[in-house]
């Protein structure tokens, strides 16, 4: 069998940015590998019975359609766009500091309150529009190392090198694959009726709802592989390296947000509450992100796969797979933008190094192509994709009914 390319789309986010002056920081090239390899023609050993009905030609030429509307929207990159990310950059910078200027005097309950509300604000946009997304890779074609996925660094306790491993080599290659893709259910979480129930599954809700307010720090923990290191596929110069790259992460979070902050505040008699106030803040950020990214992964109609529907592989059953193993979260241009635009998740996993911007104009045609093809296209808003999120955790904690 010929085997192609093991990355499903990131060319422009492995090229290295290139600095225009002396003075401005030098960007690292980082070599992204990604595992396994998509045939180049052929077809897995089993379809997923939602794509059961589709040939191997039909799903080369839906290959050949995505990979069209990808082109068009590479082509059509620009000032625009740029324009755009450095605006979010400076809203979300703008609201970051007035938040934290607030919380220094936050003694008076009207400042903590505003100021809470604009720190979380700020928070989110950081972590789901600009973090994530910088991370992707999806502005690296601009080459401003500033804005790069080799350099930035977010604000969220898991370092982002250990992020991108685990969620843009691991989880955008093996999304929803049981056994392959640990994001389902984080280690921690009976999410498909194909992992194995134990007694521990009775807590599903439990952990969930105790997740949710430290997700940040759910992550980090899952980022370390310790079911890698337990099973001995990582070694302990690996995790031992991993751990100190949290440590560090994490003493650079803790010294911002509950010391500099608070110790500030100390001056005008508001300390406490601006402590409570970056508290609140983080744990605002975790609990929406929590919700978006559990919708975009878990509500009914998402599919998930055994290895045998991605052994042999090619380029259009990737994009398959990735079309109806996630859903979307419908909504107002607010929402989208809170989102980090992952209200669009299926468009995010069939293109994740695009600008987050342009998923709006991909969205409608790609849901035209589903539609053509015969797939399904999970949607709705995020109430209701959040309820049959939380049932299938409820479900899925009980044992399974015998045969």
């Amino acid at each position: 069998m010929t085997i192609v390319s093991n990355k499903p789309d990131l060319s422009d986010a492995d090229t290295p940015a290139t600095s225009g002056s002396a003075d401005t920081a030098k960007v690292v090239t980082v070599a992204k590998t990604r595992p396994g390899a998509l045939a180049e023609t052929g077809s897995p050993l089993l379809r997923p019975p939602a794509a059961a009905h589709l040939s191997d030609e039909q799903v080369a030429e839906l290959g050949r359609e995505l990979d069209a509307i990808k082109d068009d929207i590479l082509a059509k990159r620009g000032s625009a766009d740029a324009a755009y990310i450095r605006r979010m950059i400076k809203i979300q910078r703008g609201l970051e500091l007035s938040g934290r200027a607030l919380l220094l005097v936050s003694k008076k309950k009207p400042a903590w309150f505003a100021g809470t509300a604009l720190l979380s604000f700020a928070k989110i946009l950081e972590n789901m529009e600009l973090g994530h997304n910088i991370l992707h890779g999806q502005w690296d074609w601009m080459r401003d190392p500033d804005i790069h996925s080799t350099t930035w660094e977010w604000d969220f306790v898991t370092p982002a090198r250990s992020w991108q491993h685990t969620h843009n080599d691991l989880h955008h290659r093996w999304t929803n694959v049981v056994g392959k893709d640990n994001d389902i259910g984080y280690n921690l979480l009976r999410m498909d009726p194909d992992q194995k129930w134990t007694p521990f599954n009775l807590g599903n809700p439990l952990y969930n709802a105790l997740l949710a307010p430290v997700f940040e720090w759910g992550i980090a923990i899952y980022d370390l592989e310790l079911v890698d290191y337990k099973e001995g596929r990582k070694s302990k110069e690996a995790l031992t390296k991993d751990l100190k790259a949290l440590g560090r992460k994490a003493l650079t979070q803790f010294t911002k947000d509950y010391a500099a902050t608070p110790a500030v505040a100390m001056l005008t008699g508001s300390g406490k509450q601006a402590l409570y106030g970056t508290l609140t803040a983080n744990a605002v950020r975790n609990v929406w992100a929590h919700a978006v990214i559990f919708c975009g992964h878990f509500p009914e109609g998402t599919d998930t796969f055994t290895e045998e529907m991605v052994e042999g592989e090619t380029r259009g059953d990737w994009y398959v797979r990735q079309m109806i193993g996630s859903a979307n979260i419908s909504g107002s241009k607010f929402m989208h933008l809170m989102t980090g635009n992952l209200s669009h998740q299926i468009e995010h996993h069939l293109f994740p190094d695009l600008p987050s911007n342009r998923y709006a104009e991909v969205q409608p045609k790609v849901q035209e192509i589903c539609k053509r093809y015969g797939l399904p296209y999970t949607t709705g808003p995020l109430l209701k994709q959040v309820g049959s999120t939380w049932a299938k955790i409820f479900k899925l904690a009980l044992p399974p009914k015998k045969a």
